[in-house]
């Protein structure tokens, strides 16, 4: 049973970094790359490549991936990087089938949007890659490149992953200067880690968001076991005083992810409709069956 769960889990990462996948070649090849528009990562690079020298993107893209693997190998370990080259081979074929796609008969890439939109393509076009970047993390996924760079700098120095692939998408969107020759294309570039880093942020924070229910209720012990057995969800029963009616009572208290609220919320009103429940937002709940605790722990000196 527990095998089938896992290999079930293993084989739904995939599926929906596949769909991810699709998601950024849509927004990429379809809102960004027709308007010139620079991003940061390994496909700003290759997008830069692509408008100075007309090399396809896929080719550039693949190449820098391809050594930066090599690297990482060594570094970061199998574990690491299986779901990553996944994803880059993926990725690569995507974007060539994508971008033949778009070049029309004057063998330009076609503007979907009109002429004279690029913005209006920016806004779009960086929502989509955002949110399929978040839909890759959130399955234990990766699209190589520059996250590569900064997990190789984390693992050695005491930086986050976010300051690193900042620094570098500047430097990349930086270089469009000498090949454009225009500070319009710079602000675009910034425009787009602006977008694309909020609503990578705000997808993830959503999916990963959490919630904490404080129940009152003389019938705790049948919610309690609803939850524990129906949810397979831990659940702490806590000793409270009434300060009115002097009473002993029984308080549940429970951490959970918000997405399952509504059915924490039908539970308990099947079970006692005149319970007092009390639900609030959790900043960060870490430990088992949420996120990992990601601090450096210092080594104690002899």
């Amino acid at each position: 049973m527990f095998k089938n769960k896992a290999l079930w889990n293993e084989v739904k990462d995939y599926i929906f970094i596949t769909l991810g996948l699709l998601l950024y070649t849509f927004g990429w090849t379809i809102f960004l790359l027709p308007y010139q528009i620079v991003t940061g990562g390994v496909t700003g690079i290759a997008a830069i490549v692509f408008y100075a020298t007309k090399i396809p993107i896929q080719n550039t893209y693949f190449i820098i991936n391809l050594v930066l693997i090599i690297i990482a190998l060594k570094i970061l370990g199998w574990k690491f990087m299986i779901k990553t080259i996944y994803a880059i081979l993926v990725l690569s074929l995507f974007l060539w089938v994508s971008q033949k796609t778009m070049i029309g008969s004057n063998g330009k890439m076609v503007q979907i949007l009109g002429p004279g939109q690029d913005f209006m393509s920016l806004i779009i076009g960086c929502s989509l890659t955002g949110t399929s970047l978040a839909i890759v993390f959130l399955n234990n996924g990766s699209t190589g490149g520059t996250d590569i760079v900064a997990a190789i700098v984390n693992k050695y120095h005491n930086i986050s992953l976010g300051r690193v692939l900042i620094f570098v998408d500047l430097l990349i969107i930086g270089s469009t200067i000498p090949i454009f020759g225009d500070w319009r294309k710079v602000v675009f570039g910034l425009a787009t880690m602006v977008i694309e880093n909020y609503v990578l942020d705000h997808v993830m924070n959503a999916r990963r968001e959490s919630v904490q229910f404080m129940i009152f209720s003389k019938k705790y012990q049948e919610i309690a076991n609803a939850i524990g057995t129906q949810m397979d969800h831990g659940v702490t029963i806590l000793d409270g005083h009434g300060w009115y009616t002097g009473k002993e009572v029984k308080v549940l208290c429970i951490l959970a992810k918000k997405s399952e609220s509504t059915y924490i919320f039908r539970l308990i009103k099947m079970i006692d409709p005149n319970a007092f429940v009390s639900q609030s937002s959790a900043i960060g709940v870490y430990g088992e069956g949420f996120d990992p605790i990601k601090v450096k722990v210092p080594k104690l000196k002899k």
